[in-house]
């Protein structure tokens, strides 16, 4: 009896394979020399796998990445070498430092001429080492789908991240028997000892003002339900961390909104008087914290973790628990007693209404033009609950933070860690993708003059965005610093620039429309809502217009800055 040929694939095939293997549908990219034979494969696997071109491989990057914040999904992006493997640096680094699972896969020169300086050859691996969970350079074609499969699981396990995968041109030329398995599951988490449960249980029943502090962590592990539970079981209040945006709905009363150097009034003052704060999945960054010999001197602090050295890196905590975030909290939650804290819960309504006194102040001011709030206010009345808000860098960035209506998770990307400024477009486009949802894109002109390119992108593939920018003529956010702290000494951040955006906008295909007014720019955002083109609303607002409350750098919730001349209350 003939032995059964053997069917072998290229290296190049069998990335692609490898690839739907495990569940992908979308991979974003750019091509080039070194990657042609997967391009090829690309082709040809095409009614199996969707590519996305974008118009600029850190556009793929950001567009993997808001791919995966609204899907939970391994976003993946694919480059050539040299300088598309160069180009993605950002895009990786920005996922690694909002631990969002990526897997980047760069071509190569051939193996025979790594370390000659052949055309476009770079040590991609050795540039992406600091920024991502691990990376790979290929040298056997029979590892290559084992290698892709580890970089999955490493991607998903634990804390997510990017992952990068170097494929020399050899390796995707050579032949090799292809064996499909099963999509891969995370690494097991070990749990947290039973122990340090109950003395987390101890600390919570003790708690006279507890206060559960909810971050990124928590918001992949999608625990809405379970802390609104919690939060009622304790008599808690609930505040996030600007990565933790959109894993509490905001009408939810007990949600005070985002705390730190932006957050809400309620929610700063409520974290820095709580005497028990519950931190799940957060690292207490300097952003959220200000002064770390001032925070919340007067709170015991819990922490949870499924990353070790998250765990008193930034503050020092009274117990941390180190595991699988879910399996900590719901065994905690499980073991507490049922209170009510009636003096806690009067101190809180107090805070939430000084707060709205806050925002009417600021109203009072902007009497007759058109502000970040009123635009919000429009943006809120007219967005689905599956409306998808994607934000580039900078003041807009936190206006949408403190002012955006979110009700369901996943509804929100924006660069955390990094602040990177041009991400917004490439991951709204993502996101859109990922999701199927309406998608709004909040920028500013700064950040959009940094991304504006992949405007081709979205009317190419007939992305139905919404992009809104908040045009003040200047670099929002450091103009503020410098409006603050610098004596009104504005170094750099007048642009000063004529671009046009309306004109930008049409001569890309999309629609474009300029707006000075509150009426103007609700008339555009429902017309452009409806529509299923890419809509650029350019609205003009003043310069003047600062992002408050605000904790001054290397200040506390003491010298909280809520009026323009009034630094501090």
């Amino acid at each position: 009896m003939a032995k059964k040929k053997k069917t072998l694939y290229s290296g190049a095939r069998i990335i692609i394979e490898t690839l739907i293997e495990q569940g992908v549908s979308d991979v974003f990219g750019y091509p080039g020399g070194q990657v042609l034979d997967i391009y090829d494969e690309l082709f040809k696997q095409s009614g199996r796998i969707n590519h996305v071109l974008t118009a600029h491989e850190q556009g793929a990057a950001h567009a993997a990445d808001g791919y995966s914040r609204v899907t939970g999904k391994v976003g993946v992006v694919i480059a050539t070498s040299g300088p598309g493997a160069t180009n993605l640096v950002t895009g990786i680094a920005t996922a690694m430092l909002d631990s969002v699972p990526m897997v980047a896969i760069t071509g190569n020169v051939p193996s025979t001429m790594v370390g000659k300086d052949a055309f476009q050859e770079i040590n991609i691996t050795g540039i992406t080492m600091p920024i991502t969970k691990h990376n790979y350079f290929v040298t056997d074609v029979t590892e290559l789908s084992d290698i892709i499969r580890e970089a999955f699981k490493i991607a998903r396990s634990g804390r997510p991240g990017p992952v990068l995968i170097d494929v020399p041109k050899d390796i995707q030329t050579a032949l090799c028997e292809f064996q499909p398995k099963e999509i891969v599951t995370p690494y097991e988490i070990e749990e947290a000892d039973d122990d340090l449960i109950d003395k987390a249980v101890e600390m919570i029943d003790a708690a006279k003002r507890p206060y559960i502090y909810i971050g990124g962590g928590a918001a992949a592990q999608g625990m809405t339900k379970e802390i609104m539970r919690f939060a009622e079981k304790i008599d808690g209040y609930i505040g996030s961390t600007f990565m933790g945006i959109s894993a509490m709905p905001n009408s939810y009363e007990r949600y005070l909104g985002m705390q730190g150097m932006h957050g809400r009034y309620a929610s700063s003052m409520a974290n820095k008087r709580a005497d028990l704060i519950i931190g799940i999945g957060i690292r207490f960054s300097d952003r959220a914290t200000g002064n770390v010999d001032k925070y919340s001197v007067d709170a015991r602090i819990i922490q949870l973790d499924v990353d070790l050295s998250e765990i008193n890196k930034n503050i020092i905590v009274d117990l941390g628990l180190v595991g699988d975030i879910r399996s900590s909290f719901s065994r905690i939650a499980e073991r507490c007693a049922e209170k009510k804290l009636p003096l806690w819960e009067e101190e809180v309504e107090g805070y939430k209404q000084e707060g709205k006194n806050i925002d009417a102040r600021i109203g009072e001011l902007s009497i007759g033009r058109m502000t970040p709030k009123k635009i919000f206010d429009v943006i809120n009345e007219v967005k689905t609950k599956e409306t998808v808000i994607v934000t580039d860098v900078g003041q807009h960035q936190m206006w949408t933070a403190q002012y955006v209506m979110l009700e369901k998770p996943r509804r929100f990307a924006s660069s955390g860690g990094l602040g990177t400024m041009g991400y917004g477009l490439g991951a709204a486009i993502g996101a859109q993708i990922g999701s199927g949802d309406k998608t709004v894109l909040i920028t500013g002109d700064g950040s959009f003059g940094m991304d504006l390119i992949e405007l081709a992108t979205a009317v190419t593939y007939k992305v139905p965005l919404v992009v809104i920018i908040f045009n003040n003529g200047v670099l929002g956010m450091v103009h503020q610093w410098q409006t603050l702290f610098f004596e009104k000494r504005y170094s750099s951040t007048v642009l000063d620039r004529k671009t046009d955006f309306v004109k930008v906008a049409e001569a890309f295909g999309a629609v474009g429309r300029r707006v000075t007014t509150t009426e103007e720019f609700e008339a555009a955002f429902k017309e452009a809502f409806c529509g299923s083109v890419p809509y650029v609303i350019d609205a003009v607002i003043s310069e003047e217009e600062l992002v408050l409350p605000m904790l001054p750098p290397g200040g506390s919730t003491d010298d909280i800055i809520v009026e323009k001349e009034k630094k501090q209350i």
